[in-house]
């Protein structure tokens, strides 16, 4: 797989700042979370070099990174967000902490996350062409663009961890393979859904290519063909490994891709903080389809004000 679709109007995000207890506002700090799944077996660490960071360092992004066209208001409360989506496991374990304050534990932050299936769509999107030869959307059974799968919340417990249960994401051109996070706090629980508060990150996840690509050989994300636009075409991702969103992975069984992947990152706010979502990174084109904002909750399902005032200024990078 070869990565040619970059942009080259596109000027990266290269203002990195390590902080002694500061963020700009709307900033997030990461870092890798190394021992996040110690103690488990058979299992190989997968990461760029570049993203060797201790866990005690609060590394800041002056900006923010776009919302992107795909945002969906009103994501359930949910710890599994597959809704059945078939692909290789991914169990993802953040930690939220306060880097205005030693980066200590945010209890009760919202934390949401969304992203595409193997075959590069996402749900109440599914119109979007994810680009390269794909199978249509409702070849996996999905239900087209009533559906909520890949999306969901979960609050942080008193050590600041939240624990999704998903799959690989897949691709689309011509952004890398990725995952969209935000950080809300202020708001509570209500019918399975995050009301209220504010939001103090609006980012995204990202995926070592080495790994990615061995992903993608495997069924069903096989079956998108075309050409994969790794890390360093990509026209968010800025080179700076974990301290811009890489993830730490680990193999479940270190010869079988098959079996899965454990992603861990920590991601240090500023709780004072809010973030209009409209942040860095670029923008580019969506896919033929694509839509040029956010859109309203599927039918049935539960509205949810969490992000409402960082959604209308989402721009056209997913």
């Amino acid at each position: 797989m070869t990565g040619n679709h970059r942009n080259s109007t596109i000027t990266r995000r290269r203002a990195l700042a390590v902080t002694g207890g500061t963020v700009a506002a709307g900033g997030l700090a990461v870092a890798g979370h190394r021992s996040a799944f110690a103690g488990t077996t058979d299992t190989t660490e997968a990461t760029a070099s570049a993203s060797a960071t201790g866990t005690g360092a609060c590394m800041t992004l002056m900006s923010s990174v776009t919302e992107g066209p795909y945002y969906l208001d009103g994501a359930l409360v949910r710890k599994d967000i597959t809704e059945g989506k078939s692909g290789v496991p991914l169990s993802l374990r953040l930690t939220v902490v306060d880097a205005t304050d030693g980066c200590t534990p945010v209890k009760g932050a919202a934390v949401e996350i969304w992203h595409c299936d193997a075959w590069g769509y996402y749900s109440a999107y599914t119109t979007a062409n994810p680009g390269g030869s794909a199978p249509a959307e409702s070849e996996d059974g999905s239900t087209a663009n009533d559906s909520t799968y890949l999306r969901g919340y979960q609050i942080a417990n008193a050590n600041g961890v939240v624990k999704f249960e998903t799959i690989f994401p897949g691709w689309y051109t011509p952004r890398t393979c990725h995952i969209h996070v935000k950080v809300h706090t202020g708001g509570s629980k209500e019918d399975g859904t995050y009301e209220g508060g504010k939001v103090n990150h609006t980012g995204q996840l990202f995926f070592d290519d080495t790994v990615a690509e061995a992903v993608f050989a495997l069924e069903p994300y096989s079956r998108h063909s075309g050409s994969y636009t790794t890390l360093d075409n990509d026209m968010v991702y800025d080179g700076g490994g974990t301290s811009s969103g890489l993830l730490t992975l680990q193999a479940v069984h270190k010869a079988d891709p098959s079996k899965g992947y454990r992603g861990s990152l920590t991601l240090a706010i500023d709780p004072d903080a809010e973030s209009t979502g409209a942040g860095g990174g670029g923008g580019g084109t969506p896919p033929s389809g694509a839509p040029s904002g956010s859109a309203s909750p599927p039918a049935a399902t539960p509205s949810s004000s969490a992000a409402s005032s960082s959604s209308s200024a989402s721009s056209a990078s997913s």
